[in-house]
């Protein structure tokens, strides 16, 4: 079998995981190849992965997106490129559940823009294409013969989908235009520098910060795991030895439920495994078991040769050396992470002086390095990959998110253009670059929402016209959107009766129409739902610590002459604005009931009032009847259920414990000092 000899390669993707490891052995190997690697740096990225190749002669980097098709012709003319291993790729299964269309751009139309780009040039001699086992679909539980390279193709998730797909279209370029082609079906791999969405290093960094390892399901699916120096010998074997037109399985035979894997992990932290795992809600569909045949690549000359417990070892002393090696990842370290994976999320390459000198270094060769260096304030290093624009600065929510950045250390600006001026949004996000959008302005009306009755071109203009101009640009910029809607678009009915404790879900439909402001926000959130990238969060009778604030719901009914006494649910900021911070950490999307578990009257709260901050206060109650007859609009009462919201953050009050602990409490506190 005659070897192949590269001399200009292109890899894909190589700030990531797997690629770091081929593109750093074959740098270190074979110096006369010349290695360009090509990468977006999205989230899962990450220019130290490099760094072992930071100082080589036959290293360049260039930072840009497989989708480009200008970038990916030119790099192969302009670099002779005759080689390319195509790794770039979204992977996490979770991410695809949620953003499924993200994966289909990136997966298949970034893998035929370079398999466009190979047949325009017509110089590529092999092109290397990365795929997975799980576009096999499930294996039997009693199989004892792994999927060989024939078997049938029966994905089940958008991820295994979406790679199935491109290895229909690397195949079809093979057969109608000659390239030739090479494919890959790996198992799971680990290591050093995996990015801890993963199972893995999920578990080894909850592990060292004493939290819970959570599982999918009872954690008795199979996976079959590979050392990630073992995976980069076997893609060196299959780039010298590999056939045209030929796919190899990239696997192991020694197979481990993943509960195991989750007890061994404890035991190298010497953990009790009964009180640190927990078992959570499953995936969608979680695949029970996949196991490959890898024989033909053994007859290459590779074998596995890291043990598990070894590679185990190793991947554990190296994320207790470097905690800090990704940043910030609270956010994948969730049961189901759900990882910003949009054009507006790139990971940050100005924040340690480690990458900054290692792109410094670079771009000063640019016949090395190709990559733009973000500015950095002078006497404000960067802390997060995260920059947040708030629209609704002189709002009470957002003037509240922005103490909430400032005291988190989240760099954010306030935009300056109208919601109904698409031109001034465009320009806000050009000029600010933010990797999230808030969206907290709106029209309530002032004093209240009788406002809205006199002014309705004003209401539709800010909240239906100008709300859908930003979730259109955002979607736009690959942006996610996170919006302040309200929940004041129910009221009691016969399957949802006062008292009863039955609340309006999310997928409820709005039943209250009473007043032209809860007309509009009811057909936004409903026009909304066609926008993948909004997170609505319904907020309601929003209440928070300063008494002293006229948008307060204790303050209203404090002022008012006389209250009505019903049961409602309600939002208390204190607690979940920060809570609505961590949500877009997460790319959670869709709608949400953004209330605290629970209800609380109008005569509950003032008894807690007088309890807590005046003993001397008193009120008077009137009927429904009676107040309509000093308001314009009636007034929506409604309980929401909040078991999604609470099912996400477990550690959400109730709205009475809420209360006394954020309002109450506190308030109480400043008036004894």
């Amino acid at each position: 079998m005659a070897t192949y000899k590269p001399k200009n390669i292109l890899i894909t993707g190589a700030g990531g995981f797997i690629a770091s490891h081929v593109a750093n052995r074959l740098i270190r190997n074979y110096p006369e190849y010349k290695i360009v690697v090509l990468d977006k740096l999205d989230y899962c990225s990450n220019l130290k992965n490099l760094n072992p190749s930071r100082s080589s002669p036959n290293f360049k980097f260039v930072k840009g997106d497989i989708g480009s098709a200008d970038l990916v012709n030119y790099l192969l003319i302009t670099e002779s490129i005759d080689t390319i291993m195509h790794f770039a790729a979204q992977t996490h299964v979770d991410n695809s559940f949620g953003n499924s269309f993200e994966f289909t751009k990136n997966n298949i139309y970034g893998t035929h823009v370079l398999l466009e780009a190979c047949k325009v040039t017509g110089q590529i001699r092999r092109f290397i294409h990365v795929s997975t086992d799980e576009v096999y679909g499930e294996t039997d539980e009693d199989a004892v013969v792994g999927n060989h390279e024939a078997s049938q193709l029966l994905p089940t998730n958008p991820y295994s989908a979406t790679k199935a797909g491109a290895e229909m279209l690397v195949m079809a370029y093979g057969r109608s235009y000659g390239l030739p082609v090479i494919t890959t079906r790996g198992n799971n791999v680990y290591g050093p520098n995996q990015f801890p969405e993963k199972l893995i290093p999920k578990f080894i960094l909850l592990a060292m910060r004493g939290l819970p390892l959570p599982i999918h399901g009872d954690g008795s699916n199979v996976r079959s795991y590979l050392y990630c120096e073992d995976v980069a010998e076997a893609f060196e074997v299959i780039l010298h030895k590999g056939e045209v037109g030929h796919v190899y399985n990239i696997g192991t035979k020694k197979e481990r439920r993943v509960i195991d894997v989750a007890k061994d992990i404890c035991k190298l932290f010497s953990l009790d495994p009964d009180m640190v795992i927990k078992f959570v809600e499953n995936r969608p569909f979680n695949d029970q078991r996949y196991f490959l045949d890898d024989q033909k690549l053994n007859n290459l000359g590779w074998s596995e040769r890291t043990t598990w417990e070894e590679g185990l070892k190793k991947t554990m002393e190296w994320y207790t050396s470097n905690p800090d090696w990704w940043g910030d990842v609270s956010g994948a370290l969730v049961p189901h992470p759900r990882m910003l994976m949009m054009p507006g999320i790139e990971r940050c390459i100005d924040g340690s002086e480690e990458v900054k000198g290692m792109v410094s270094q670079f771009t000063n060769n640019q016949s090395r390095m190709v990559v733009p260096v973000s500015k950095v304030v002078s006497g404000s290093p960067r802390k997060h990959s995260l920059k947040f624009l708030i629209y609704g600065r002189t709002g009470w929510l957002g003037g509240l998110l922005g103490k909430i950045c400032e005291k988190q250390g989240i760099p954010f600006e306030y935009g300056r253009g109208r919601l109904e001026e698409r031109s001034q949004l465009i320009l806000d996000i050009q000029n600010v670059k933010p990797t999230h959008v808030f969206n907290a302005a709106g029209v309530t009306g002032r004093p209240n929402v009788d406002w809205c009755e006199s002014h309705k071109t004003e209401t539709i203009r800010t909240n239906v016209v100008g709300t859908l101009t930003l979730a259109d640009v955002c979607r736009e910029h690959g942006l996610l959107l996170m919006n302040y809607a309200t929940g004041c678009i129910f009221e009691y009915d016969a399957g949802h009766p006062e008292g009863s404790g039955i609340g309006f879900k999310e997928e409820d439909k709005p039943n209250f129409t009473g007043s032209f402001y809860s007309k509009t926000k009811a057909m936004v959130e409903e026009l909304l739902k066609e926008y993948e990238n909004v997170c609505t969060l319904r907020v309601r009778m929003p209440i928070s610590s300063d008494l002293s604030n006229p948008r307060n719901f204790i303050t209203k009914i404090t002022r008012y002459n006389k209250v009505v006494n019903i049961p409602n649910s309600m939002t208390i900021l204190d607690e979940l604005l920060p809570i609505s911070v961590e949500m877009a950490k997460r790319n959670c999307r869709g709608i949400w009931n953004f209330t605290n578990p629970g209800v609380v009257s109008h005569n509950e709260i003032l008894e807690m009032y007088k309890k807590y901050i005046d003993p001397s206060f008193t009120w008077v109650n009137f009927t429904l009847e009676e107040q309509a007859k000093v308001i314009v609009a009636p007034r929506s009462n409604n309980e929401m259920d909040a078991s999604k919201l609470k099912s996400e953050f477990p550690e959400l009050l109730s709205i009475k414990e809420s209360l006394i602990k954020y309002v109450f409490e506190p308030n109480r506190k400043a008036l004894a000092d």
